[in-house]
């Protein structure tokens, strides 16, 4: 009984991971993303040893379906090896971004690749034509950022898009406010979300 209900919760736990962009949700993955790699491994692995016992050999069909089902388990243990390197935003910014209301599209926890580097933005806001961010990497390479991010944007079919990511959280909470006492059309904002998070890890 005590195994049926753990297994019913590891199933549940596997089938269900967080939503790309929202609050915690590299935390939430790497759990995710360690399960199922978990389980991946075990399949492979009870396949391998049940047709060792049916035969008594190695050489079966079984050892064959084992070994082609280390393919995605190997897959899913390298994003886990990506997931592990970074973390979700801190909870001292998410308790102070709390306090900052606003009225615009935003994405937690986002990791952006691309073939030179990868660049960890804790929360970002999607106001019109302004895509504004903050990080909590120490040296963030800004301007290395903007190219990448233009360059996807422009791709997509978003043009003259302005993008800033600060490392100050005051002066980014600041910034918040600015653009949220403004008349701003955003209109945008969710495409330009989805072109964000069909970059990112």
């Amino acid at each position: 009984k005590r195994r049926e209900v753990d297994l019913k919760h590891l199933i549940r736990l596997f089938s269900t991971s967080a939503y790309k962009g929202t609050k915690n949700y590299i935390n939430s993955q790497k759990k995710y993303e360690i399960i199922r790699t978990v389980i991946y491994f075990a399949i492979s692995a009870r396949l391998f040893i049940a047709g060792y016992v049916i035969t008594k050999t190695k050489m079966n069909y079984l050892t064959i379906v084992a070994v082609v089902g280390c393919l995605p388990a190997c897959k899913s243990l390298i994003s886990v090896i990506m997931f592990l390197r970074y973390k979700s935003a801190s909870e001292t910014f998410c308790n102070r971004l709390a306090t900052q209301k606003h009225r615009f599209c935003e994405l937690y926890d986002m990791v952006f690749t691309s073939y030179d580097k990868n660049f960890s933005v804790s929360h970002i806001i999607i106001a019109g034509n302004t895509v504004c961010g903050y990080t909590e990497t120490n040296s963030f390479p800004e301007k290395e950022f903007q190219n990448h991010i233009n360059s996807v944007l422009k791709m997509d079919g978003h043009k003259n898009i302005t993008v800033k990511i600060f490392t100050d959280m005051e002066k980014y909470l600041d910034r918040i406010g600015q653009l949220n006492d403004s008349e701003i059309d955003t209109s945008n904002s969710e495409a330009i979300a989805e072109t964000l998070k069909s970059v990112a890890l």
